[in-house]
Formats: C-alpha cells, sequence, structure tokens
C-alpha cells in the first residue's frame, strides 16, 4: 500500500474532502518535483511547455498552501490546468 502525506494539511482538525482532494493533487505534484525532478530531469528544449506549466503550477502551489483564505474559482482551473499534464508526470 502506498501512503500519499500531505504536507499542507492540518491533521488535528477536520477538514473538507474537496480541501483535501486539492491538496493531495498539489501534493504528488510537489512530490513529483521535489523528489523525482520531472522538471529538470528531462530535455528542456523538447518539453518547453510542459515543464514550463509544471514550474509555473507548482510554484502557484508553493505560494497557495500558505494562504488561509480560499478562492475557490483560481483553485479549480489551476486543478484543471495540474489535471490536464497528469499523464506526463
Amino acid at each position: 500500500m502506498r501512503v500519499l502525506e500531505i504536507s499542507s494539511l492540518p491533521s488535528e482538525r477536520w477538514t473538507d474532502s474537496d480541501f483535501i482532494m486539492l491538496h493531495a493533487c498539489f501534493q504528488i505534484l510537489q512530490d513529483c518535483v521535489e523528489k523525482e525532478k520531472v522538471d529538470t530531469d528531462c530535455n528542456y528544449e523538447a518539453h518547453k511547455e510542459l515543464v514550463d506549466e509544471i514550474r509555473f503550477l507548482y510554484n502557484w502551489w508553493l505560494v497557495r498552501k500558505e494562504v488561509v483564505f480560499r478562492d475557490d474559482d483560481e483553485d479549480d482551473v489551476m486543478l484543471n490546468r495540474l489535471i490536464k499534464i497528469r499523464t506526463s508526470l
């Protein structure tokens, strides 16, 4: 069994499922960038658009996860962008 540890969620309180889904998806992206180096261990010129999108979403998430206020519309847009590239991760 594989367990996904979501570092951006507090473990001591209840969290709604939609919030868990957002954080879980972006935790996977964060792990791909930080542990698997998907944005650096590749031919940048051959995969420029994908790498740029990965880096954009990763950087957005690093800022977003520290924000207490939720902008559900922006979160939905970014989650959809992540889902569109998921098979390339």
